[in-house]
């Protein structure tokens, strides 16, 4: 079966997630956050009591046995029979993600556990979003966008969804960092194509988005 895969990454706030769920939806076709599996696995080992500098070392295989849909309308994060749904969206989770997905061990997992998913959705098409989706993990995608907007309105946006107390710029911007050494996600590689939200609303967003895979 021919699948059309669209690689959406981009900085923390920028609307990625939301976006390109909406646009799954108008489009009927699957949606995939890949952030969600490196949040469950930072849950699973906070859990598990496990340093998280050491959770690369782990034998992922069993301590991870991990599932997401790729339903936009019935969206669901579990590790075995737990659900994860909200739990992965705390801020302890949050503030200590970074650590785990910094790993290279962990990133080569994921990269594994993402492609899988993508090639078995059953819709016709499939919107994949993430860090380093667009270079390293879908690098062969049918359409591949680079979302993001100014800093200012990243924060706005995060403030909406970002739980519990603390300087919300500051926790911005140490992810920014944090990320940053991991992938280059303010710049477009060659092949990607920019899509800059700042002056776009939700809906012109994810109009936007859908005209960048239909064109």
């Amino acid at each position: 079966m021919s699948r059309t895969i669209v690689a959406v990454d981009g900085p923390a706030g920028s609307g990625k997630s939301s976006v390109s769920k909406q646009a799954a939806r108008q489009l009927g076709f699957g949606y995939l956050d890949t952030g969600a599996g490196y949040r469950a696995l930072t849950k699973t080992a906070l859990d598990a009591g496990i340093d998280l500098a050491t959770v690369g070392e782990q034998d992922l295989e069993v301590l991870f046995d991990y599932s997401i849909s790729t339903e936009p309308d019935n969206y669901w994060v579990k590790v075995g029979d737990k659900d994860l749904t909200d739990a992965i969206r705390s801020q302890e989770v949050e503030l200590n993600v970074s650590k785990v997905a910094a790993q290279p061990k962990v990133r080569s997992f994921m990269r594994q556990i993402t492609r899988s998913l993508a090639a078995n959705c059953p819709n016709d098409g499939i919107i994949v979003e993430g860090r380093d989706i667009t270079t390293v993990v879908m690098p062969d995608a049918k359409v591949r966008v680079l979302l993001t907007a100014s800093e200012e309105v990243r924060l706005s946006r995060r403030s909406l969804d970002l739980p519990g107390n603390g300087s919300l710029e500051a926790q911005l911007s140490d992810r920014d960092k944090k990320d940053s050494k991991v992938v280059d996600f303010l710049n477009p590689a060659p092949g990607v194509t920019l899509l800059d939200t700042t002056e776009l609303d939700f809906e012109q967003s994810v109009t936007a988005l859908v005209d960048l895979i239909n064109r």
